[in-house]
């Protein structure tokens, strides 16, 4: 049991925390046959934690990233697990400060940088490890990436990983489609990418320099590819023929709202889809966001029809650092699976639970807010030392594991 005592909670306890052995800076999360993998942005390289029993999390170790790399995001299936490999961005002076990082173009912002284009130092692509000893994954495949690298990935079996990828030649991330047929040598098939994004090919961008077009990642449901785009809002794709994913809609509600948009859920059976927006800014510098639900009964016009509550127990705005949504629990095959209890962070708000029995009023019926980092793993200058409530998953017992910035993990058990 740990002895943490949560700033808030309603209907959700707090059971169990790792610090990682000190490494407790956490990102993307997955739990995987009682053991949970944490891709971590400062600590360069991804964490192992036994949490087969969730009170007492036992720390396994680091794999170690190459130098100057992220692993921060990941995904893990049946006996395999998929770590990107990407230039770690925010040890680069370039984006030192967050406006940087969230306010444009990246590729422009290092090109402005580093105008010389300095020999890559870092380690670009993905990487496929054999999990049948889940505690010490062997890597069996990789795929080169050129350029900045991979930030983030959706793969749930069969033959087709989808990535956010920034290759040469880009202004940011566009989608990407990889054949892990053979995990041995996995290889790319298929690419999309928003119009005015590809540099080289002498595409300008349409949108002002202070946005930022660029994917974070897109969810996978049948055929069907729900890409969330930051400033550049949502497209549905259809990826039936994986070299050649081909537009079925692009909806963007930036302006008026602020952008940002980061994680989208697809819940077929109700034909409904859950948008969630980042919020980027210290102190709702970037506006109020939100997590939408849309109706997608006709895919080609998807409409908006709610919006989740936004927490106001406390004032959160003035808490510091970032407020609102971030990361949803995405439903994944042999996790908690469900199409009316949704989870979703909200960093410095915690971790929150959604009704969406009836979409049109979606009711908060559960929270838990972790108290502030012991310490601070994030070396960027005059960050705040504040619960940032990173990532979800739900496992299929329905306990809850988050991760945070700087705080580590934490499992609660959800009694909504």
């Amino acid at each position: 049991m740990t002895d943490l005592v949560p700033d808030y909670a309603r209907n959700m306890r707090l059971i169990g925390h790792s610090d990682q052995a000190g490494r407790s800076d956490g990102v993307q999360l997955m739990v995987h046959r009682g053991y949970a993998y944490i891709g971590q942005f400062v600590s360069e390289g991804f964490s192992i934690v036994d949490v087969r029993d969730p009170r007492r999390p036992r720390d396994i170790g680091l794999v170690k990233a190459p130098p100057n790399t992220w692993n921060n995001h990941l995904q893990a299936h049946d006996d395999l697990l998929l770590v990107v490999h990407a230039k770690n961005l925010f040890a680069d002076a370039a984006f030192a400060d967050e406006h940087a990082y969230y306010g444009g173009s990246v590729a422009e912002t290092l090109a402005a940088a580093q105008p010389a284009k300095p020999a890559r130092n870092w380690s670009a692509g993905l990487a496929i490890y054999d999990l049948k000893n889940p505690e010490v994954p062997r890597q069996i495949g990789f795929m080169p990436v050129d350029g900045v690298g991979i930030h983030r990935l959706w793969y749930t079996g069969g033959p087709y990983a989808y990535a956010s990828a920034l290759p040469d030649g880009f202004s940011d991330y566009i989608f990407m489609i990889i054949d892990v047929s053979d995990p041995t040598r996995p290889r790319e098939v298929g690419r999309y990418w928003l119009p005015g994004m590809n540099l080289a090919a002498g595409e300008t961008p349409t949108w002002p320099r202070s946005q930022r077009y660029a994917l974070h990642h897109a969810t996978v449901s049948g055929t069907t590819a729900y890409a969330c785009w930051r400033d550049g809002g949502l497209t549905i794709l259809d990826v039936a023929d994986p070299s050649q994913p081909r537009l079925v809609v692009h909806r963007n509600w930036a302006p008026p709202y602020g952008g940002g948009t980061h994680s989208a859920l697809a819940l077929p059976a109700r034909d409904l889809l859950i948008v969630a927006d980042e919020a980027v800014l210290d102190n709702q510098e970037d506006g109020l966001k939100l997590t939408w639900v849309f109706d997608i009964r006709n895919p080609q016009n998807p409409v908006s029809i709610s919006t989740f509550p936004t927490p106001a127990e406390a004032d959160y705005r003035a808490k510091g650092a970032h407020f609102g949504p971030h990361n949803l629990h995405e439903n994944r095959p042999g996790s908690f699976v469900s199409d009316r209890l949704i989870f979703a962070t909200y960093q410095n708000a915690g971790v929150r639970a959604f009704d969406i029995s009836n979409p049109y009023q979606p009711v908060e019926t559960a929270a838990l807010v972790p108290p502030a980092p012991a310490r601070m793993i994030d070396r960027r200058p005059g960050r705040p030392q504040v619960i940032q409530t990173c990532d979800v998953f739900v496992d299929a017992q329905g306990l809850v594991y988050t991760t945070d910035y700087n705080a580590g993990l934490h499992i609660m058990e959800y009694l909504g």
